[in-house]
């Protein structure tokens, strides 16, 4: 999904000097492309010789903290979600080796970065609180004499009875 999501940001829209790449998350949040630093290294897993000779395997570095396309309470969100991939700067560090291919890799990290992005984007939904209907009081109650009745027959007989 290359470029899916992806907006320029340049007046006029010619050349490359002054473009800043933006992906954008949701309505209010985008991330600037430049503050995603990819590195390679190698692999653990399968892949035989291969994984020995290829650096397939990618970090993905995204300074979050330093980002001013998110938003407060989402750069809260992505701290609590991100755990322990994110460092103490702010910088959330994603690594990829499912794949053979560094190409794959590359694109598995940049898809995981997203989706936890678009996880902390979205808002809680506030919990308002209710009262039980008196029909629910009601149907609460018979089940408890039910209940009840259950165990009273259970017992044994006492002395008193």
């Amino acid at each position: 999904m290359p470029g899916a999501g992806r907006q320029d940001l340049a007046p006029g829209g010619g050349g490359n000097l002054g473009v800043r790449k933006m992906i954008r998350i949701d309505r209010y949040n985008a991330i600037d492309e430049t503050r995603i630093e990819e590195s390679f290294v190698r692999a653990s897993g399968p892949g035989g010789q291969n994984v020995n000779k290829v650096s397939s395997a990618v970090q993905l570095r995204f300074d979050a903290a330093g980002d001013t396309g998110l938003q407060t309470d989402t750069r809260e969100r992505l701290a609590r979600l991100a755990g322990r991939r994110m460092t103490r700067e702010g910088v959330v560090v994603i690594q990829a080796n499912r794949f053979r291919a560094q190409e794959r890799n590359r694109a598995d990290a940049m898809e995981r970065l997203l989706e936890l992005l678009r996880q902390a984007a979205e808002r809680p939904v506030t919990r308002r609180a209710t009262r039980p209907t008196l029909a629910s009081k009601v149907r609460r109650l018979d089940a408890k004499k039910v209940r009840s009745s259950n165990k009273a027959m259970r017992r044994s007989p006492g002395v008193d009875d």
